[in-house]
């Protein structure tokens, strides 16, 4: 029962990525006719309808929509599945195509990717870097690299490969200047240096003490949608800016930029790999995520 079930809802979903019974029905091998008593089966079954039916075309209905959501959910995590055993045969070969923010790519991923091309011969890299973040199946990417919780998209899959530790950070003339904020109360009397990227703005939430969660209310004068230009408006002493460890380590241990308010942390930030679902994960791109795991593994 189980497995006919799995099939209608095969149906369904080609049925709805076709756009008409024809073409979804001859992609699952069947015809027409087949292809819409699987469908009316499975409505039965949920008791609920789940397409319009016109004699021009075919819509979802707002229970069918939800449906088709959850489906392609399903797969996207079969394919995960699939991938990571299936995925691991066979020799990296072709280009692999990343997207990365700017100062990661450069920091971390470049000497990765040198790895990476030393290891497999076969393979090209075109590595895009950029805090934009780039729509990964409309512009043909194999795999994009995220910093934090990315939105939610069913056509996609993401993976955790590692964390980091955000940072309040200023350097010494400003701080001099300006003297140091003693709570974050203070800040609201500093320039703060936001991320803000298509006009939205990275807001600034902490953990006190106590646990408890404490929005930042500081003023902004700068804002840049690159974390390089951030961290270089820090060291620049145009104010004080949120950056993550790894770009700041060397400026903090050099005495370029000082941090505010160690006290006040965040939860560690998620860095993931998303790639498009798909029914097999090509060999070079799983192995470059196995990598990624393996050397950035905290």
């Amino acid at each position: 029962m189980l497995r006919a079930n799995l099939s209608d809802i095969l149906v369904f979903m080609a049925v709805v990525d076709a756009g008409s019974f024809i073409a979804g029905g001859k992609a699952m091998g069947l015809t027409r006719s087949a292809s819409g008593k699987a469908i009316s089966r499975l409505e039965d079954r949920l008791g609920v309808r789940l397409l319009n039916r016109t004699t021009r075309a075919l819509s979802l209905t707002d229970e069918g929509r939800v449906f088709y959501d959850r489906a392609l959910q399903i797969l996207a995590a079969l394919d995960e599945a699939e991938a990571s055993v299936a995925g691991r045969r066979g020799t990296p070969k072709g280009v692999l195509r990343l997207t990365v923010p700017d100062a990661f790519g450069r920091l971390v991923v470049l000497p990765l990717v040198k790895t990476y091309l030393e290891t497999w011969p076969d393979v090209q890299v075109e590595l895009n870097l950029s805090d934009r973040q780039a729509d990964i199946v409309e512009e043909g990417f194999d795999l994009a690299v995220r910093i934090g919780d990315p939105p939610p998209d069913t056509r996609l899959i993401s993976r955790v490969v590692s964390t980091f530790k955000g940072l309040l950070c200023a350097a010494p003339t400003y701080l001099a200047e300006r003297g140091k904020p003693r709570n974050i109360d203070a800040l609201s009397g500093h320039d703060c240096l936001i991320f803000s990227s298509r006009g939205r703005r990275q807001g600034w939430l902490f953990l006190d003490g106590d646990g408890a969660n404490v929005k930042v209310q500081g003023r902004s004068r700068l804002r840049m949608d690159s974390g390089q230009a951030l961290r270089d408006a820090a060291v620049a002493g145009l104010g004080i800016a949120f950056l993550p460890d790894f770009l700041v380590a060397d400026d903090l241990a050099s005495g370029r930029l000082q941090q505010v308010l160690p006290r006040f942390t965040r939860e560690k930030a998620k860095i993931v790999a998303i790639y498009p679902t798909r029914r097999l994960l090509e060999p070079r791109v799983r192995r470059f995520i196995d990598l990624m795991i393996k050397e950035l593994e905290t």
